[in-house]
């Protein structure tokens, strides 16, 4: 069975490292949804804004030649555990299909791209395909309080942002990253308090250091 690619979704993080661990982590984070041309009818979507939620199913980027394994290393819990790959949200799966719940901001049915939708709180990488889309139901979706296995909410670091950095970037966009680093993006086997980190955002390389509880911007240099 063959699966189509009814759209790519496009947002601030054009690579992995740095992008929010889960969905609903950075709700500050815009994504517009472009579909693809076979894809591009806005009869397709007659009801959608009556949802305040969305279901996207997508596609992970490869992680190589490497064959499936039963068992993952998650970096997040520490990466020297190993734990079934169908207890983990790991991309290294049978099938590389992620599911992420956003938040819809907004429905354009007719711009020069075809019906696009704007979304809030999504987990995906710049570019990545996507499968599916389908409305979030809590009646049906939600349980409160569910056993959440060795996932547990993360405390959040304090996030300082020198102001000659922090005005490069819109205030969505600062919210954003600010939201992204209050969660450490770093694995959780990197506690080096010496070393920068950094990651690709919205026309930039920032860079940062994690201590003591503490993400500090130190940089953020253009990319070219």
């Amino acid at each position: 069975m063959e699966f189509n690619t009814i759209a790519h979704i496009y947002n601030d993080f054009p690579t992995k490292f740095g992008l929010p661990r889960q969905s609903g982590m950075s709700e500050h984070l815009l994504s517009r949804i472009v579909m693809e041309k076979p894809y591009r009818n806005a009869d397709a979507f007659r009801g959608v804004t009556g949802f305040e939620y969305l279901w996207l199913l997508w596609v992970f980027e490869p992680v190589g030649s490497r064959e499936w394994s039963p068992t993952v290393r998650p970096p997040k819990l520490g990466g020297n555990r190993r734990m079934g790959v169908f207890a983990t949200r790991s991309p290294n799966r049978p099938n590389p299909i992620g599911l992420t719940r956003v938040r819809l901001v907004s429905f354009e049915p007719d711009t020069a791209e075809g019906p696009v939708l704007t979304v809030a709180g999504a987990d995906l990488m710049s570019g990545t395909r996507i499968l599916d889309i389908k409305p979030y139901l809590p009646f049906a979706d939600s349980a409160p309080g569910a056993a959440a296995g060795e996932y547990h909410a993360e405390p959040t670091s304090r996030v300082v942002i020198p102001s000659h950095i922090a005005r490069l970037f819109t205030p969505g966009q600062l919210e954003t990253l600010k939201e992204v680093l209050a969660h450490d993006p770093r694995p959780g086997y990197q506690n080096d308090e010496n070393r920068v980190y950094g990651f690709a955002y919205s026309g930039y390389d920032v860079r940062f250091k994690a201590a003591d509880g503490t993400i500090e911007v130190v940089e953020a240099v253009g990319r070219e």
